[in-house]
């Protein structure tokens, strides 16, 4: 497997544009309630990529979807999470209000907002698993989709280094910072969504592909 799978989760899960989201959710946290969250957080979203990678084609066969109507669909949700980082937003869906004040009510009482709203969906949501679940059916043995869990491994550990260096990272690249680079993530995962699409349509209608 190469590292495709590993640049289209980095470019989804793009923990930099979630850094504002975790200083604002930590305000007021110890050190150690802020390194709890960040363990949590980091350990969560590896959860979420190992799990849709082990098991998602078998959800999808049980409830009798094709891989290829997943891509097409997948490619879709993909090239909208691309557009809204292209706008400067975080690629999964953005906690709602309610959610939001949550977290605060959660923080202020010093409970964990590690796995809601921080990990699902602001860094692992439904985007995420549909990329890990279409490489996932790409692995050929069980070397690449060890190979793609492993890379569930790195995204874990870019997120614990992003939240861990979260304060020089806000206080270096400034919000037009974070927003460039999540700019060109966006632009990066519009082409790899139109890829996963164009494959999917491919085995839908083979007259597409020439055959």
């Amino acid at each position: 497997m190469d590292f495709k799978p590993l640049i289209t989760l980095l470019a989804i899960v793009n923990p930099l544009a979630i850094v504002p989201f975790f200083i604002h959710y930590t305000q007021g946290f110890s050190r150690v309630q802020r390194q709890r969250t960040i363990l949590v957080s980091s350990a969560t979203a590896f959860i979420v990529i190992a799990a849709s990678a082990l098991l998602g084609l078998q959800i999808l066969a049980f409830f009798g979807i094709s891989l290829a109507s997943f891509q097409v669909g997948g490619g879709m949700l993909l090239l909208t999470s691309a557009l809204s980082m292209l706008n400067a937003q975080p690629a999964e869906s953005r906690a709602n209000a309610d959610e939001v004040h949550d977290a605060e009510a959660k923080a202020a009482m010093g409970a964990s907002i590690a796995v809601v709203p921080l990990t699902i969906p602001l860094l692992t949501g439904p985007a995420t698993m549909s990329t890990v679940v279409i490489y996932a059916e790409k692995a050929k043995d069980f070397a690449q989709l060890a190979a793609l869990v492993g890379y569930g491994v790195v995204i874990a550990l870019a997120t614990a280094l992003c939240f861990s260096l979260a304060t020089p990272i806000a206080r270096i690249l400034g919000k037009t910072g974070i927003n460039v680079m999540t700019r060109l993530m966006g632009l990066i995962l519009a082409a790899l969504a139109v890829e996963v699409m164009a494959d999917g349509l491919h085995k839908l209608f083979p007259v597409l592909a020439g055959r």
